[in-house]
């Protein structure tokens, strides 16, 4: 039976239970109907901000069987992949490297982008017939490219075609079959549990103690905090700032509560959070979004930002915990670097040449370094004994 394709200019054109059968095995929360539609519709990652909807998907009849989140974009601010070198250098040499088609969940920079097909479903042949149909549209709309970033690294490295891979670093916690917080603990050398235990320890000599809250558990006055919260931390960064959603958004997060999560820090006998940690969940992985504090106490980042996301995804036999992008910091966590592909298809034959000819040395070089952080990170050695 014949396909028919038909690009959606908002994902409430898209049918909520169709789209969540797609993505139903994705461990990735950022990639579920409700998230998408969010930050379109209460985030403003809209046409209006530079995120142009162009959701391609493929129906039989009456039933959705291919799709993925699709944008048009005419910079890169917001994407994380930071091409802005390559634009400049489009630029010198008399090329536009804008407009672009992206996939990929609007600023956020968690890994699982892919075309996803409906269960039961010839796979391969659905990509292919997506990927056609992507470059048509890439054409018809005057896009200089085709991208996806974050996306899934068993599917992207599987997939065959006309495509640059650009290799990228990400952090990803990992349990390792761990019973307790006290059985992590003991995957670090000794001078990093010393540390750790002394950084969670300090909250609790401050009279703290944090916790993480979930779905129907989170009251609604947390909202609003949290939007104060992520406000005042970007304020922090001034122009470098990372402030992509409006203010509406956090108020209406109760349309994502089956996703949600806070990790909280509480002075005892007070039931107003002095920090919190913005988290999503779904088929057993943690992502980390936003976080900010009422009050800055040290040692507060790393309780409510990693320690107690691990703890409960721990607790909850959750199988590995995404922390968001940034921050080395993390190493002496406990994150291991991944890597993840983004993948580049140029209309313009100049770009194409252009982005080929560095890279590979681009990707060797980050491979390089995915490898001397995963050697930082102070895990004991064999044989070493815990003290």
């Amino acid at each position: 039976m014949s396909l028919t394709v038909r690009v959606h200019r908002s994902m409430s054109e898209l049918p909520r239970q169709a789209w969540n059968e797609l993505t139903s095995s994705v461990p990735s929360p950022v990639f579920d109907w409700s998230w998408l539609h969010l930050l379109e519709t209460a985030g403003g990652l809209n046409d209006e901000h530079g995120w142009t909807p162009l959701h391609l998907a493929l129906w039989r009849n009456s039933e959705l069987v291919a799709a993925a989140p699709l944008y048009g974009r005419g910079h890169s601010w917001g994407d994380f992949v930071y091409d802005f070198a390559f634009a400049d250098a489009a630029e010198r040499s008399g090329r536009a490297w804008y407009p672009k088609l992206l996939g990929m969940s609007p600023a956020t920079p968690s890994v699982g982008w892919q075309v996803f097909i409906r269960p039961g479903e010839d796979a391969r042949e659905l990509e292919e017939r997506w990927f056609h149909e992507a470059r048509l549209l890439g054409r018809q709309i005057g896009a200089v490219s085709l991208q996806a970033n974050f996306t899934d690294p068993l599917w992207s490295d599987a997939l065959e075609g006309p495509w640059h891979r650009w290799s990228h670093q990400n952090f990803l916690w990992q349990n390792d079959h761990f019973q307790s917080f006290d059985d992590y603990l003991a995957s670090f050398d000794k001078n990093q549990r010393r540390n750790i235990k002394r950084e969670r320890q300090s909250l609790a000599d401050e009279g703290l103690s944090t916790r993480v809250v979930s779905g129907d558990e989170i009251p609604e006055s947390w909202f609003g905090l949290m939007g104060q919260l992520y406000d005042q931390t970007n304020d922090q960064f001034g122009p470098w700032a990372a402030r992509f959603l409006e203010p509406s958004f956090f108020g209406a997060l109760d349309a994502i509560r089956p996703l949600l999560s806070f990790s909280a820090t509480f002075r005892k006998g007070d039931d107003l959070p002095l920090a919190l940690g913005f988290l999503l969940r779904k088929n057993g992985r943690l992502v980390g979004r936003y976080w900010g504090e009422r009050e800055h106490i040290p040692n507060q980042y790393f309780n409510v930002c990693y320690y107690t996301p691990i703890q409960a995804a721990i607790e909850e036999g959750f199988r590995d915990f995404d922390p968001g992008a940034g921050s080395e910091l993390k190493v002496r966590r406990g994150f291991r670097s991944q890597r993840n592909v983004s993948l580049h298809h140029f209309f313009d034959s100049t770009l194409d040449r252009l982005f080929a000819s560095h890279v590979d040395r681009i990707n060797r070089q980050e491979e390089h370094r995915i490898d001397a952080l995963n050697k930082a990170v102070p895990f004991k050695e064999s044989g070493e004994t815990e003290s």
